[in-house]
């Protein structure tokens, strides 16, 4: 399964990375009126998610390995991991303030979709380990899609109630947007355990990075 999603991931990977660095990081930064806090705020979002990874041992970067012997590991934590994560994700979906309500990025919502391609294919693998019941893998699989939509309903919400300020929103923002910049660089620089750069991953790389960037200028 690893060998299959190699370089599918590798192009996730550098999806994610440009639309956070041309999309998300600007956006934060000149609407913010202090971007020195902003920029803390996305290093905290770097570090948080380490923490989840310590919860979901990497599933939601494709990872299978990790689980297969692992004595302790927990389907219950894996999921309460991956759905924290898959919520936040939706939750950035909504522009508060200078976009009107309901607006959406069509590149971050790309990213989004490709990230949790991957993601949903390794918990699958990951929970026939542990459960052999049909009906409830697609109960997980079900809450699992569930949790971006329930983020981008929730921000909706608080969005239009105004229960969080524009400010607010910009930070947790720039926590996922730090989430983003971790996971996406896990995801570039694992698929490469040797360290060595081939040709197809340095195209792919870049046809990932010029998709991005097109989505995000076709939207100006």
């Amino acid at each position: 399964m690893q060998i299959d999603l190699k370089y599918f991931l590798v192009f996730a990977g550098a999806f994610i990375f440009s639309i956070t660095i041309v999309h998300l990081l600007p956006e934060l930064l000149t609407a913010s009126a202090h971007p020195q806090r902003i920029g803390m705020f996305v290093l905290l979002g770097f570090f948080m998610q380490i923490f989840l990874d310590f919860i979901t041992s990497g599933v939601e970067h494709g990872h299978l390995h990790k689980h297969e012997h692992h004595v302790g590991f927990s389907p219950l934590m894996l999921m309460v991991g991956l759905c924290i994560h898959a919520f936040m994700d939706g939750s950035i979906l909504v522009h508060p303030g200078q976009h009107a309500a309901g607006a959406h990025s069509g590149g971050l919502l790309i990213g989004i979709v490709l990230h949790k391609i991957p993601a949903a294919i390794a918990l699958m693998s990951v929970l026939l380990i542990g459960f052999k019941n049909k009906k409830a893998l697609v109960a997980l699989l079900l809450v699992f899609s569930l949790a971006s939509p329930a983020g981008l309903i929730f921000s909706e919400f608080m969005n239009s109630s105004q229960m969080i300020s524009q400010e607010g929103f910009l930070i947790i923002f720039a926590i996922v947007s730090g989430n983003f910049l971790h996971i996406s660089t896990t995801i570039y620089f694992e698929s490469s355990p040797d360290h060595t750069f081939h040709k197809k991953k340095i195209f792919i790389s870049l046809i990932g990075a010029m998709l991005a960037i097109l989505t995000e200028f076709l939207q100006h």
